[in-house]
Order: structure tokens, then C-alpha cells, then sequence
């Protein structure tokens, strides 16, 4: 996973890779952003986590849109929102934002699919472990696992005082 910021238009305005990081560790969801075989764009907010390396995880239904846009291109973008708050009174706002470059992989070993399983369970459930394996085992047969291989992420940011 490469950190670059080259092309960001705005160089004054760079997102630190420490935050960036952060922001890719911690945040709740993201925008996965794909294109269907006609070539038509889809983008929709998932749940994911991070592996703290390279890849990230998504779940979803075994069919549908998603894996079929994957299926047709797997070179997609992932985008991830900080903090934000508009000031009203100076016309702008404050924001941070990360985005990724990745390509998406399906059809992983079950062992990968229960291993990113389980690492959802630690970052949004993480006080109710046994209760989520459990779970787990119960509809894995209807749960796809999507890995996206980051190759870049960018960050940018806006900082604004009140």
C-alpha cells in the first residue's frame, strides 16, 4: 500500500499519512465505488474493515449488484469521510477524507472469510465475541467476503477555525 498525495490538487490541503491511517483503522464505513459492465457507475456505503496492512473486508449476500459490477471490473475506489462541519459563517467547511485505489478480489478460502469475520466482530462488536462466532457459523453460507488489495491511498484535509 503506497501513500501518495501527487495528485492531489490541493497540496496545502494534504491529509497525514499517521491520520490517514487512523482514519482507515477506525472509521465505521466507506463509499465503494464501482462501474457495472455497461460501464455505469455504483457506489454504495459499506461497513469494512482493514487488516491493518494492505487489504480491506467487506461483507454482503452471497448474488447482487456488487459482486456482479466485480465480476464485469474489479478496479474500484474506496473513500472514507472524517470528521466534517460546516462554517456557515465563512462559507466553507472542515473536512478530512481518504482515498483508495484497490482492486477486489471474491471467492476467498473459507478460512479467509471467517478470519475477516472475526475481525468484523472485534471492531464493531467487540464485547459481544462469543455471541458473534456463533452467529457467524450460522449464516456463513449465505455471507460473501470481498477483499480489496489497496495500491494507493490520498488524503486530504481542510482545517477551519470556528
Amino acid at each position: 500500500m503506497i501513500y501518495d498525495n501527487s495528485h492531489v490538487r490541493r497540496q496545502d490541503r494534504l491529509l497525514d499519512m499517521g491520520r490517514a491511517l487512523e482514519l482507515l483503522r477506525t472509521s465505521e464505513y466507506g463509499v465503494l465505488s464501482m462501474r457495472d459492465a455497461d460501464g455505469h457507475a455504483y457506489g454504495v456505503p459499506v461497513n469494512y474493515v482493514w487488516d491493518g496492512v494492505s487489504s480491506i473486508y467487506i461483507h454482503c449476500a452471497p448474488e447482487g449488484r456488487k459482486l456482479r459490477c466485480l465480476a464485469s471490473c474489479p478496479e474500484v475506489s474506496f473513500c472514507i469521510v472524517g470528521s466534517t462541519r460546516v462554517v456557515p459563517g465563512k462559507f466553507t467547511a472542515s473536512y478530512e477524507s481518504i482515498l483508495l485505489s484497490c482492486r477486489a478480489f471474491t471467492g476467498l478460502s473459507e478460512d479467509e472469510r471467517r478470519r475477516a469475520l472475526a475481525v468484523f466482530l472485534e471492531k464493531y462488536s467487540p464485547e459481544h465475541l462469543e455471541t458473534g462466532l456463533n452467529y457467524v457459523e450460522k449464516s456463513f453460507h449465505r455471507t460473501e467476503i470481498i477483499r480489496l488489495d489497496v495500491a494507493t491511498v490520498s488524503g486530504k484535509c481542510k482545517r477551519v477555525m470556528p
